[in-house]
């Protein structure tokens, strides 16, 4: 078994003709030069950050610095409340993440199942997807109480209606061959949902988990705004107000990085999945 692998792999080595190794290594360098200068740009950002503040160009007090917002994070770390503060934004996130998935493939099958229906409620859908859902905060508030339905509910407005208006147009797109082949081999709509409409909209689904974690994240972050008692949008509203304004560019910084985070578990799935 070794044996063969050996033989296939030389083979395939054989197989590979110089200018295709000379493509190859010069998209590995293009790939390192890119990572070289994203680092440069962050690692050049914070060094002017952290220079400006100390010859006095930025007020350190308002714009906080590099060293002040590390020294507030261990101090926090110590007695494990910014860990506390990072769980329950990621907790809210995830909860309204998977009920927009959930919500918005659900209501998305349902319109195309029945286009009498979607042609009711897709004038109403463009208008609750334009609606600014900042505004609907302080209702969510008076509806449900200062607490962390609230918080779901906003996070999930904010995301969900252009979910199932993207999911709906993709799911009517599919290839009308492949509907009409279903329809002669006699299958029916369920088939052709099963069969043809899901499976080509899988990569689509992804594309649309992406924005939708980091939509998740900005809606959660409203809704700590207004109400919350933790979180990482309750660390910035409180921090705003009481002039403790690192904690509010620590949570800023903390935000930048678990977007990024998730986003990039989302694209580690997605290249396993194609």
């Amino acid at each position: 078994m070794k044996t063969t692998k050996k033989k296939l792999l030389s083979q395939t080595q054989l197989s590979i003709s110089p200018s295709h190794e000379a493509y190859i290594r010069e998209h590995l360098k293009n790939i390192q030069r890119i990572r070289f200068f994203q680092v440069i740009i962050i690692v050049g950002f914070i060094a002017l950050w952290e220079v400006s503040t100390r010859v006095g160009l930025v007020d350190s007090f308002i714009f906080s610095s590099p060293s002040r917002v590390s020294r507030t994070f261990f101090e926090m770390a110590r007695d494990g409340s910014i860990f506390y503060h990072i769980g329950v934004t990621l907790l809210e996130t995830f909860l309204s993440f998977t009920l927009v998935i959930v919500l918005g493939i659900a209501l998305a099958i349902l319109l195309w199942w029945n286009h009498n229906l979607a042609k009711i409620l897709e004038p109403y859908l463009v208008v609750l997807n334009s609606l600014p859902k900042s505004a609907l905060a302080p209702v969510f508030i008076v509806w449900l109480g200062n607490n962390i339905k609230t918080i779901i509910v906003a996070a999930v407005s904010v995301a969900v209606f252009s979910t199932v208006i993207t999911l709906y147009t993709a799911f009517i797109g599919v290839e009308e061959d492949k509907v009409k082949l279903i329809r002669t081999l006699g299958g029916s709509k369920k088939d052709i949902l099963l069969k043809v409409v899901i499976p080509s909209n899988i990569p689509s689904m992804i594309s649309i988990m992406k924005v939708n974690i980091g939509l998740s994240l900005v809606g959660v972050i409203i809704g700590e705004f207004l109400a919350a008692k933790a979180g990482l949008g309750y660390l910035i509203i409180y921090g705003s107000q009481v002039f403790k304004l690192d904690w509010v560019i620590m949570s800023i910084v903390i935000l930048c990085i678990l977007a990024t985070a998730l986003y990039q578990l989302l694209s580690y799935f997605e290249k396993r999945y194609k």
